[in-house]
């Protein structure tokens, strides 16, 4: 039975019986012709034979295996790695067909190649999630065949690896790197004058080029006989906390990934980054309910923390409750704190419906609400249109747009700090205002 579950036929088999069925359909006209059919037919059954031999003699053929991440990284290219091992005297063809998991709806996957005997062979592809969640790798099947290609046979490897998708990793990794390294501004981050003094004292430097004079320490210079400046540093441990929106105004997907993905991405970069300045990080996720709070807290490993509950967060088809985040954010953050809120409004009349909650909640707080463009009317904006029916699609396209702008405006006529962003672009651009509020001394 194990028998029959691994034994194929090779596709070059049917060809074969295909020229031996020429060859005795031409017998008919060419009597000379039938006995070397015959010949043909039994040196094809021989080698039938002697293939299943070649291939079932070695119990072990062929080994494989699927190196997977721990976890996989949501939105991003994650590399799956196969390595291929043959035992075989020959050289031996392999056809590699994956199950991949059913979230990816890729039922085609198939990698061809040949093994030589003792000699490792490794093959990479990526894999892109669009979605948070377990992804079940089904069975690794390897069909081998011997240089005749008449039958192949089948072996199993790996069946059912379960890998979760978790947010960004690879995004945060990225931007951690540049935190590190102070090399932000080349992404984009733009150096801001700097209002009053809210910098701490780090330590006595010895002056070098290009740095302010009036920093210059002249107790320590005359002690040193060199010129001696002081250095300062951004105030630390300051609470800074993401709150998400998970209604359904955070459903729309733009590129694949829902807004709230989009959201919940930034949330792992941006929080990892200001972990990195030494500030205090938290969250909250809310929706009708408060569905999650963590309080801000300074410590490295309490990104694990934030992760595991990104990771459970989805969203909900009901509008969100304004008021219930203004109140609990008034009972349960006492500190004036920095909030960046991911939410998005279609319609002016939808952000006006929660402007005093808004205002109610920068009284106390820094609050800077992040919204998205619809890049997907960026094409209808810009294309030239020649009939009616697209002169009419063009203008309402301009409409929205125009009223994401204007309610940018309007918030920031009452002192609440936005960003309007393109969905790809909302890690950098909140990393980037950050960094604005932190060099101005807002918060």
């Amino acid at each position: 039975m194990r028998f029959l579950k691994s034994f194929y036929i090779h596709n070059t088999f049917f060809w074969y019986l295909a020229i031996l069925s020429a060859m005795f359909i031409t017998s008919y006209w060419n009597k000379w012709l039938y006995p070397i059919a015959w010949l043909c037919t039994m040196i094809l059954i021989a080698l039938f034979i002697l293939d299943i031999y070649l291939l079932y003699a070695t119990k072990n053929g062929v080994k494989a295996s699927r190196s997977l991440p721990q976890k996989l990284s949501n939105s991003d290219h994650n590399p799956v790695v196969m390595e291929f091992k043959s035992t075989y005297a020959f050289k031996a063809g392999i056809s590699v067909v994956e199950e991949l998991p059913i979230q990816f709806q890729k039922r085609d996957f198939k990698y061809n190649t040949t093994l030589i005997k003792g000699t490792p062979k490794l093959f990479e592809y990526t894999v892109r999630p669009v979605e948070r969640g377990e992804y079940y790798f089904g069975n690794l099947n390897i069909y081998t065949s011997s240089p005749l290609r008449i039958v192949k046979r089948k072996f199993l490897f790996q069946k059912n690896q379960m890998v979760p998708v978790y947010p960004s990793i690879i995004q945060m990794q990225k931007y951690d790197f540049l935190a590190i390294s102070n090399k932000l501004s080349e992404f984009g981050m733009k150096k801001i004058r700097r209002i009053g003094n809210t910098q701490e004292f780090e330590q006595i430097k010895e002056y070098v080029q290009g740095d302010d004079f009036r920093t210059i320490n002249w107790k320590a210079t005359a002690k040193s006989n060199h010129l001696m400046v002081n250095q300062y540093q951004d105030e630390k441990s300051q609470p800074i906390y993401s709150v998400i929106d998970t209604g359904r105004v955070m459903k729309m997907p733009f590129n694949g990934l829902k807004l709230l993905d989009y959201a919940i991405n930034s949330t792992l970069a941006f929080s990892n980054v200001a972990l990195k300045k030494n500030d205090k990080t938290g969250m909250i996720s809310f929706s009708k309910n408060i569905e999650t709070f963590l309080p801000a807290v300074q410590k490295p490993t309490y990104l694990n923390a934030i992760l595991e509950k990104l990771y459970n967060i989805t969203t909900e088809y009901t509008d969100s409750d304004f008021g219930l985040l203004y109140a609990h954010i008034k009972r349960r953050v006492n500190h004036r704190s920095l909030l960046l809120l991911y939410t998005n409004f279609e319609h002016i009349t939808a952000m006006r419906r929660q402007l005093p909650f808004l205002l109610a909640i920068a009284k106390k707080h820094v609050l800077v609400v992040i919204f998205f463009e619809n890049t997907e009317l960026e094409s209808l904006v810009n294309s030239n249109t020649e009939d009616l029916q697209g002169i009419y699609h063009k203008t309402i396209a301009e409409k929205f747009s125009m009223e994401k702008k204007l309610m940018q405006k309007e918030l920031q006529q009452y002192g609440i700090q936005t960003i309007l962003t393109k969905p790809e672009e909302l890690t950098i651009n909140t990393i980037n205002k950050y960094l604005e509020i932190k060099a101005r001394g807002l918060l």
